[in-house]
């Protein structure tokens, strides 16, 4: 006879509905592969996000080739050399008698895998002395599109995470206060939170903004971006959670905790805060993508990280030209589908742990 199988742990129950949630399982696989992208950025990258070719400003994307004109095939995926045309326009004409061979682990700048290893290897290139590729196209300095994109991936989405870390962290800790002490620190937090909550938030960031110098190098503007967002961020959350909380106070386990001598800061840390995990958890996920574009918005209006460090919204602006836009349209997409895809990655996520922490779903709601 067989023992009986052990009960499922909630987390266990939670993993198994994303699972059976197509849309929910796939953002958090996208997420994760974006994530994992933007960490690997300095292989993954043919180049640094600074290096100019002053030869190749607003050069359009390479197609890659598999067949040479002779008709046999490559062994390796290929792009033409291109050369400014002749009429004096900004555009490139390629040059059908020279292939530049694109090559895999090619030495080149150094950097810090990880943050830790030294190396000088990228995943892909071209030969010493070829010319350079630009798979996605190069800005209005020669720079490649493809490394900026990487390098902007570790700014715009860490942005997110940590915001949404300090912010949500706080908002937790004063909306439980708020709501478990009640009185005078209760009028204070709330008064606070309306207050925040009455000015629009595009203008508030603005004018937090300017409290910083304009020309801050970019990991200090990093930090002010992180730091102005998880001001004006905890406000909404700890309304909630004080609502939460002052349900949750009266449950018989927290009175008894109470009557066995325990102090408040621990009743609250370790018996009252944690039933709110579930709550938290979806409503940072579906906020991180706020945080992401406040980004994204800031550095568009050329008030957020600045260059010649990347961002997906300092690419952006470089894109808000009326010419850019006519005559150099890969600025552009390939910033805006990234943050489109993240977006809706994030949203996507969001209501999938909405439904999956829902302790009055099923299991069969997601087939």
């Amino acid at each position: 006879m067989s023992s009986p199988r052990p009960e499922a742990t909630p987390a266990a129950l939670t993993w198994r509905r994303i699972r059976r949630n197509r849309p929910a399982f796939a953002a958090l696989v996208v997420l994760s592969g974006l994530y994992a992208v933007a960490i690997a950025a300095p292989f993954l990258a043919p180049c640094g996000p600074e290096r100019m070719d002053r030869e190749r400003f607003y050069h359009p994307p390479q197609r890659l080739h598999w067949t040479r004109p002779d008709g046999h095939f490559a062994a390796r995926p290929f792009v033409y050399a291109t050369h400014p045309a002749a009429d004096g326009e900004m555009r490139y004409v390629e040059d059908r008698g020279h292939p530049v061979e694109i090559l895999a682990l090619v030495r080149g700048e150094r950097y810090r895998l990880l943050g830790l290893i030294p190396w000088d290897r990228h995943l892909y290139g071209s030969a010493p002395g070829e010319p350079p590729v630009f798979l996605l196209g190069a800005d209005a300095f020669g720079r490649d599109e493809v490394s900026r994109l990487l390098f902007g991936a570790q700014v715009s989405l860490s942005v997110g995470l940590v915001g949404i870390a300090l912010s949500f962290s706080l908002g937790m800790l004063l909306g439980g206060l708020s709501g478990y002490l009640g009185g005078w620190v209760d009028a204070l937090i709330m008064r606070s939170s309306e207050l925040l909550l009455a000015i629009p938030g595009l203008y508030l960031i603005l004018a937090l903004r300017a409290l910083f110098p304009i020309q801050l190098p970019s990991q200090q503007v990093y930090l002010a971006i992180v730091a102005i967002l998880a001001l004006i961020g905890w406000a909404g959350l700890a309304r909630v959670i004080r609502g939460m909380v002052m349900a949750i106070r009266r449950a018989d386990y927290v009175i008894a905790a109470e009557a066995l001598g325990l102090g408040r800061w621990r009743v609250l840390v370790r018996h009252i805060l944690p039933n709110t995990v579930s709550y938290v958890i979806v409503a940072a996920t579906l906020a991180v993508p706020g945080y992401i574009l406040a980004e994204v918005f800031l550095s568009f209006l050329g008030v957020g990280v600045q260059e010649p460090a990347a961002s997906w919204g300092n690419m952006l602006n470089q894109a808000r030209g009326l010419r850019v836009l006519d005559s150099f349209p890969w600025l552009l997409y390939a910033p805006g589908a990234a943050i489109f895809v993240t977006v809706l990655a994030f949203n996507a996520l969001g209501d999938g742990l909405r439904d999956a922490l829902d302790p009055r779903g099923t299991e069969g709601r997601h087939v």
